[in-house]
């Protein structure tokens, strides 16, 4: 019995399926790609870190994305997806392929100006990275349909012009390693999604752009960005 109605379950869409993979965290891997890292300003040789997403800012794709609020300079950045079937604590490496249940395509929009100002203050990236409808994601493969999570080309395009173009072999941590070392810090679960690190070529959105990538093998997606909420 609750006091007030519990919320729906967040889920995302399953690739040829009508059932849904419930999201219980998003976790996101910062500075995956070492382009992305120097175009950013940072050290390559820094070990891998996380921050976090809400599970109700994902969305299904196709959809149409409100142009969140607070910001002038909002970032797309196209990511693989994997989507956590079984817990765990301290995984080894060589087991990590048996907890992951599929994978996927996803964006981790990015209020660009409140991220930059809360680095040169020292604050945490909430702001920045977790608002609503921050994590639109293509419908989740089940991994007995997905070719490698270690090559593949990943890119986006915006109104048909590329701007982010790489492989998912550049990632600097390994789908594997990445895993394993946040398994290290907390228990994964059953409906964990792990946006796994962009590559270079991340740039400013407005509202009417439409938003199209994808991961070879994996998924596709197509996110037009709507006016603002």
């Amino acid at each position: 019995m609750y006091v007030i109605d519990p919320p729906a379950q967040a889920s995302l869409a399953v690739a040829g399926s009508e059932y849904r993979f419930p999201v219980r965290r998003i976790f996101c891997v910062g500075r995956n790609y070492e382009d992305h890292v120097i175009e950013m300003g940072n050290d390559t040789r820094e070990p891998p870190f996380f921050f976090t997403k809400p599970a109700d800012a994902v969305m299904d794709t196709p959809c149409t994305m409100p142009y969140p609020p607070l910001t002038q300079n909002l970032h797309h950045e196209i990511e693989l997806v994997i989507a956590i079937g079984k817990g765990g604590v301290n995984i080894a490496e060589v087991d990590v392929m048996d907890h992951i249940w599929g994978a996927s395509v996803g964006l981790d929009m990015t209020r660009r100006d409140i991220q930059a100002e809360a680095k040169k203050m020292g604050r945490p990236w909430d702001w920045a990275k977790a608002f609503d409808h921050s994590a639109p994601i293509a419908p989740i493969r089940p991994m007995a349909e997905v070719p490698s999570l270690e090559k593949g080309r990943i890119w986006l395009a915006v109104n048909g012009e590329t701007r982010q173009d790489s492989d998912i072999e550049m990632m600097i941590w390994s789908v594997r390693e990445h895993v394993a070392i946040l398994s290290q810090a907390m228990e994964l679960a059953p409906g964990d999604i792990v946006m796994t690190g962009t590559p270079a070529g991340v740039g400013a959105v407005v509202p009417g752009d439409v938003i199209t990538g994808g991961v070879d093998g994996i998924g596709e997606l197509e996110v037009t960005v709507g006016a603002a909420g």
